[in-house]
């Protein structure tokens, strides 16, 4: 699998997948060929998740190839990220409440021979050994895999889904603190209470050709309890005054200035933040880190040739900058946790247009949030 780390290469990914396989997506989405063979998915979401391309840019390149009754499932796909942003937006303490439990069980299962066994891909079950390897190599899984392998991890590993959230953003190069850990809680069924995601033998083998035999499984495991419930805020979000000569801030979610609504020309200074592990609650793996380096040097470079003063800093270096300054908002996460501890109040935020509409539509769950897809695509595409 190839992710090379530039924006034009992402617009070339997309364009190919469109032209040559988006018509038999939703047939064959669901199946796991192996790594050598993603020619039945977009492999899109590692720029998607950090804002080389919007998904106002995927679906409106797919609507201009077919209609949206044939990209409809695709279409669902796409905003699934921004109904997962949005959902944790509205509970922000779901994601705090995590990292408090994250702190307890890393310490509780260190020793844990099980949880070691699983991260190194030593258990009894083949299928989950591979993926894990292939996760390493790969920085990626399909997303029907990640399914198989989130269930397996709870259900007959026997380990707290928290920890398992923890690995995969460790390792995935489209690692999203909402899109990850909502799906971690969704497979236990602490998401959708009650409601849990089981893997079986059956569906493993269908869908990936028959490629893995004799998986033995738990497919009978109750769904992780957790009784606590979270009230949903109230945030207009709303943008910042936006002025000449301002100094702009770009986290490495949201690295597109073509997913805002204003003239980049007008910024006196453009800093593109890198958040290493020296600040950020979950280490990631250094090739992922890299691969964050990379995209926003790839970003720097092409807005240096249309002669913007631009730079990438490191996240420590904002508690220096005493100016006034705009970010193009970050969402819930390490970035953001990183200016709320801090204390910096001297950082205002833009959002995206398409995020202001649609979040308001993310209160419940996403059955709900698809019956505005129509009025969102009517919206900005």
């Amino acid at each position: 699998m190839n992710f090379r780390p530039s924006k034009a290469f992402a617009i070339e990914k997309l364009e190919s997948f469109i032209e040559k396989n988006l018509i038999n997506y939703s047939k064959l989405r669901n199946f796991d060929y192996g790594p050598d063979d993603r020619s039945n998915i977009s492999c899109l979401s590692p720029y998607i998740s950090h804002g080389i391309i919007s998904e106002k840019e995927v679906i409106d390149k797919s609507l201009k190839k077919y209609s949206f009754i044939k990209n409809e499932k695709f279409i669902q796909e796409i905003l699934w990220r921004i109904y997962w942003k949005g959902w944790l937006e509205l509970r922000p303490n779901v994601w705090s409440d995590y990292l408090e439990d994250l702190k307890i069980l890393k310490e509780n299962f260190k020793d844990n021979q099980n949880y070691l066994n699983a991260m190194s891909g030593k258990t009894n079950i083949e299928c989950f050994n591979y993926w894990v390897n292939e996760l390493k190599n790969n920085n990626y899984l399909h997303n029907h895999t990640r399914m198989w392998f989130a269930s397996i991890w709870i259900f007959t590993l026997g380990l707290p889904w928290q920890l398992g959230a923890e690995f995969f953003m460790k390792y995935l190069f489209d690692g999203d603190c909402a899109s990850n850990t909502l799906g971690w809680r969704w497979v236990a069924g602490v998401q959708t209470k009650g409601k849990n995601y089981v893997a079986s033998e059956w569906n493993i083998k269908k869908f990936t050709n028959n490629r893995f035999d004799n998986i033995k499984l738990n497919e009978n495991p109750a769904p992780v309890v957790d009784d606590r419930n979270y009230t949903i805020l109230n945030n207009d979000f709303l943008n910042a005054n936006l002025s000449d000569n301002q100094h702009l801030l770009i986290f490495e979610n949201n690295m597109s200035f073509e997913q805002f609504n204003f003239n980049y020309q007008s910024f006196k200074n453009i800093y593109f933040v890198f958040n290493g592990n020296e600040t950020r609650q979950i280490k990631l793996d250094e090739t992922v880190l890299n691969f964050k380096r990379s995209l926003i040097n790839n970003q720097i470079e092409d807005l240096k040739n249309k002669s913007l003063n631009c730079k990438m800093i490191n996240v420590e270096d904002l508690r220096n900058m005493k100016e006034n300054l705009l970010a193009l908002y970050p969402s819930v996460g390490e970035n953001l946790d990183y200016i709320n501890s801090n204390n910096l109040k001297n950082i205002s935020f833009l959002y995206r247009k398409i995020d202001q509409y649609s979040w308001k539509y993310c209160n419940k769950g996403f059955f709900n949030f698809k019956n505005y897809i129509p009025k969102i695509i009517q919206e900005f595409i």
